[in-house]
């Protein structure tokens, strides 16, 4: 079984729960480059494992993010994306002045897909495949 398809424990539960992200800066803006986009990758990470969840793949494009991520039950995909977001635009807007310009960092709207239709592997590779396309 590969790291996507284990299953997670606690005391009482036994999960496996991945939800594949897609969000955007406001109007799409093409800043998620250079040192920002190395910034929110080690921002999300942080904030990941802090909610007790596991990025599953990441891909960070100039204006949107692929987010492959494990959660526990405890989590639903909106907090998980009010926590991401609203911590990651907290800290990048007090180190980049240029972000302050926008009326916000990330838009209040997100895609969100459970991995149930298809496998880990191929969302994994669809995310990994971003870059080259």
């Amino acid at each position: 079984m590969s790291m996507s398809q284990a299953y997670r424990r606690t005391n009482t539960v036994v999960f496996l729960i991945n939800y594949h992200f897609v969000f955007c800066p406001t109007r799409r803006r093409k800043v998620l480059t250079g040192t920002i986009e190395k910034e929110v990758r080690k921002l999300l990470r942080q904030k990941a494992s802090e909610l007790g969840c596991e990025i599953l793949a990441l891909e960070i494009m100039p204006d949107h993010v692929h987010l492959f991520l494990n959660c526990p039950p405890t989590l639903s995909p909106s907090d998980a994306m009010f926590w991401l977001k609203g911590y990651s635009s907290k800290i990048l807007r007090e180190k980049y002045p240029t972000l302050k310009r926008m009326p916000s960092m990330w838009t209040r709207s997100f895609f969100v897909s459970t991995a149930g239709n298809v496998s880990s592997q191929t969302i994994q590779k669809y995310i990994a495949e971003q870059k080259t396309r």
